[in-house]
């Protein structure tokens, strides 16, 4: 939970906090001090030799590491990914970025400007369109 994230970061400066959201969402907002990797190049990021290889990275495998998303569900699959490839101690943020906007935690856009509450909740907001919906039996 958002709480518990800020307790970790007060209690852990070494905390790696991991983005696995798409780079246009992460330029619109993220957790200061946050690393960026989309989702879709994280296994060639957390390993050597590749074109997406992100050092710092490889270099955390021992290191607490807490994944974060929009609503926590890329970074549930993100975080179990990681736990295969050897990551010991890496977490999901349950609540994702919408949690923490939620609990009012600061957000910055990809300038470092700080995001206002009321900027991110429309970011937030379901764009799922009618014919993306469940059908109704």
């Amino acid at each position: 939970m958002p709480w518990d994230l800020v307790e970790r970061l007060q209690e852990n400066p070494e905390l790696l906090l991991l983005d696995v959201r798409e780079p246009a969402e992460f330029l619109a907002m993220h957790i200061p001090g946050s690393l960026h990797v989309a989702r879709g190049v994280l296994e060639a990021a957390c390993e050597w030799d590749f074109d997406d290889t992100c050092p710092e990275l490889v270099r955390a495998r021992d290191r607490e590491i807490v994944v974060v998303c929009r609503s926590g569900h890329r970074s549930v699959f993100a975080a179990e990914v990681m736990q295969r490839m050897g990551y010991s101690r890496v977490l999901s943020l349950k609540t994702g970025l919408r949690g923490w906007n939620d609990y009012e935690e600061k957000l910055v856009d990809g300038s470092g400007r700080q995001v206002e509450a009321e900027e991110a909740d429309s970011f937030f907001l379901s764009r799922v369109r009618e014919e993306q919906k469940k059908p109704k039996e």
